[in-house]
This record gives C-alpha cells, structure tokens and sequence, in this order.
C-alpha cells in the first residue's frame, strides 16, 4: 500500500526527468498509473515476499541444534549459513548496479562525443518554405514562386546565401533511392548497384557549409535545359572510381544518364550514428517538386527571419505564409533524443539500483556486527584497537563488493555488446566507463559499510562477553 501511494506521488516524476528533445519544447505527458502495470507490480511483489519469507521458514525447520550452538557467536569474518543468503542477494544488487552504472557511462560518453562532432555541415542554418500543394500550385507555377523567392530572400539584409532542397538535413522524411548503373563499372555478380539522393539547388554546398573537394557545386544554370548533373560523396567516389577522377565520368539513374561535375565531402544525412555510404545530388531544378524546404545562412534569429520571409512572400501572393523557422541544430537535437532519453532511463535505474545495493550492504553488516558482539568483544579485551575493528567490518563488505563488481563486469562485458546501435564511436568494453563505475560503487559500498563498522569499535568488551 505504500509502494503505491509513493508511485501515485511520484508519477510524474520520472516524465519531469525526461531531457527536452528540442531548445524550447517542453514534454508535458500527464503521468498515470496503469492498471495492468499496478497489477503485475503488486503480483511481482508478493510473490518475492512469500519467496524469500518461505526460504528463512523452510531453512529454520531444518535447524540442527548442535551445530547451532557450536556456531553462536559467529564470526563476522567467516560469517554463518543464515548470513549466506543475504550476502547472496547483496552480491546480486552489486552486479545488477555495476551494470546500469557502466551502462550509463556508455551513454553519457557517446552523447558528449555525439554533441561535440560535427555532422559535416553547419547546424546555424534556418529552415522555413511554403507549402505550395495545399495553395494549390501546379509544377509550373511553383518553380516560378521558388525561383522569385529564392532572388528576394537574398536580398534580405543579414542573409549571407539561400538554396532549394526537397528534405533539410536530418529530416523525418525519405531520401529518394535508385538503383544505379556506373559507366565503366562492372559489378560482382551479387552486388546490387542503388544509392539515395538529394534534390539540391544551387548554393546547397555554400550556404550548409559542405566543402566541395573536387570539381564544382551546382548553378542556377543547371535546368531542365542543360545536360542532367550530379554531385557525389567522397565515399561513392572511392568505391566506384578508386584513384581515378571521377568528375566527367557518368551514372545512371531512372533510365537518364547524369554527368559528375563535382565530389562533396562525406556528411551524416539522417542522423549521427549512421555509417559512411554512398550519396550523390542532383539539381533540384532538373527534378523539381511543388514543395521544397528553403535554407537560409544568415545571422538572424529564426524570429526576425521569419517577418522578413512572411514579408517577401506576401508581396509574390498574399494568401501564403511561410512554415515556422527552425535552426537545423533543432532537427539534430531531436533526432538525438532517442541517445538522451536511453541514457536518462538508464541513469535514474542505476542510480536506484545502487540505493538499494547500499541499504542491503548497510544491512547485511549490522546484522554481521549485531551477531558478532561476543567475537567484536573478545578481539577488544585480547588487544585490539578500534582500526582493526574497522579494517575487520569494513574488509568484509568490500569482499561482497568485489565480489558483485567481478560478476556485474562479466555480465556488462556480455549485454553491453547489445548497446551497439545506441553508442557513437564509443567501445562497448570503454575502460572509462567501467571504471566509473568501480569508483562509484566502491564509493558507495564504503559508505554503506562505515556506520556499522563506527558501531562495532563502540562496542564495550565487558558487557559483551558478559551478555553473551
């Protein structure tokens, strides 16, 4: 009944701890308790309590007497049969903490390299457009709109460069894919030749900041009038035309052959953890589309670019207004929020983890020193001081810590090769990361073990072999 009135305080808790996906979004999710959750968990509950209350029950039936009171008064080093199944479970709550905690640091580490490298393109850029197939416009007349608002955007004071694209970078969207045909290429006889590609306009490169390494970027000439062009990656260029020159050379796609004219350094197109792979552009004036996402290079604000948008657009028609602006670093930001949001989870679950790992190792310890008055007593009266009591305690429940770090290391070594998809350039095995989490949990183990060996050194040898 208490576990539930601390969850229904608690529900909103765990949602308030949630990272925003965003600069300015705010997650705001009405925490509830779920039935279905409520049942299991009260299920889980009692089942555990009339296990682990069946166990003490059953072991206390079997009791033989004889070796009971050989045992009274037993050790606090060599411990006793009724202290194995709590050391036992202690060790379990080391290992499960050393691996949350391990974890965590995995996460922790790859979202700091995540949010420190660059995906290959300035993230300053604004993003904005119109949505010209609800207004209505045909093929025709969109390219005009485009070609008008591309010239007056431009124009606007502060805006360094513009250009046309059918997806913004790390979009949600779907990057065209064809398969492909490499003039000049011959195949393995079960190699499939496809590639996703942009529609790009011209100052794509220029204004994301993407370095053209070889050949040219596109121009406003590059229409439906000119001989059909593309741009390829670094990684295209190297797989189909290694140590040649690629510019001139051709490919084809969707029965029309397109003729390289320059080669773009390698940029994460859908978010950071993917691999490099081959990627051209071609001209979006060759391959136009009604709708495409304007980017802009300016030093303005999102918020004073969009009334000089809404105001260029009013004058080419007043029925339309431009989509909100939004910074590109926005549109990275949430497609990292699935990293953020993991290593969150897993960070509020070791920490628990490792609360209850100390309260167990608390545990587990006074009552080893509570059974050990006699033992404590006698060790005082024949000399020893209050250090070698400490050392005494204290040794036994950093055994149990080693013990628990030494299984939770094998278990982490094992389940964090599953981590693979949600690392970035960061080792499952990181030394970094597990050693943390030895510091924490020696840490936190020490601390647990500190009060109940303060106690024994308090302990009045007199009385204590007197009670006994």
């Amino acid at each position: 009944v208490g576990g539930i009135a601390v969850a229904y305080w608690c529900r909103n808790a765990l949602v308030l701890s949630f990272p925003s996906p965003a600069a300015g979004i705010v997650i705001d999710l009405p925490g509830r308790i779920d039935w279905r959750v409520l049942v299991a968990s009260v299920a889980i509950c009692i089942g555990a309590t009339m296990l682990f209350a069946l166990m003490p029950a059953i072991h206390a039936s079997h009791v033989d007497l004889s070796g009971a009171l050989k045992a009274d008064g037993g050790g606090v080093v060599a411990g006793s049969n009724r202290s194995r199944l709590r050391s036992a479970l202690v060790l379990v709550q080391v290992s499960l903490s050393f691996v949350l905690l391990a974890g965590t640091g995995l996460l922790l580490q790859s979202l700091q390299r995540m949010q420190k490298t660059s995906p290959g393109f300035s993230t300053d850029v604004i993003v904005s457009g119109a949505d010209l197939v609800s207004a209505g416009y045909n093929l025709e007349r969109a390219k005009a709109f485009d070609t008008q608002l591309l010239d007056r955007v431009r124009e606007i004071p502060g805006v360094e460069s513009a250009t046309l694209s059918r997806l913004q970078p790390f979009s949600y969207g779907v990057f065209s894919t064809a398969p492909l045909t490499i003039d000049g290429y011959q195949p393995a006889p079960d190699e499939q030749l496809n590639s996703s590609y942009l529609e790009a306009g011209e100052d794509y490169f220029k204004t994301l900041g993407i370095p053209i390494v070889a050949g040219r970027e596109f121009q406003r000439t590059d229409d439906e009038n000119a001989v059909p062009a593309a741009i390829i990656n670094e990684t295209m260029a190297t797989k189909y035309w290694p140590g040649k020159d690629p510019i001139g050379q051709r490919l084809k796609v969707k029965d029309r052959w397109l003729q390289i004219v320059g080669v773009a350094k390698n940029v994460n197109y859908e978010n950071k953890l993917e691999l490099p792979r081959t990627f051209f552009y071609v001209p979006v004036r060759q391959n136009f589309l009604e709708n495409n996402a304007l980017l802009i290079r300016t030093r303005e604000t999102p918020g004073a670019i969009r009334a000089a948008l809404a105001r260029e657009m009013h004058a080419l028609d007043p029925n339309l207004a431009p989509t909100a602006p939004f910074r590109v670093q926005e549109q990275v930001d949430r497609k990292g929020y699935t990293q953020r949001l993991a290593a969150t989870l897993i960070a509020i679950f070791g920490a628990m983890a490792l609360f209850l790992a100390a309260i167990g190792l608390y545990a587990v310890m006074s009552y080893s020193v509570s059974q050990s008055t006699r033992e404590l007593g006698l060790r005082m009266a024949l000399g020893a001081g209050a250090k070698d009591l400490l050392r005494l305690v204290v040794s036994r429940g950093l055994q149990l810590t080693a013990a628990g770090i030494v299984l939770g290391g094998i278990v982490a070594l094992i389940l964090t090769r599953l981590m693979g998809n949600l690392l970035y350039k960061v080792s499952p095995h990181d030394p970094l990361a597990f050693g943390s989490a030895l510091v924490v949990i020696t840490i936190a183990s020490l601390t647990a073990c500190f009060l109940p060996a303060w106690r024994a050194t308090h302990i009045d040898p007199v009385q204590a072999l007197r009670e006994q």
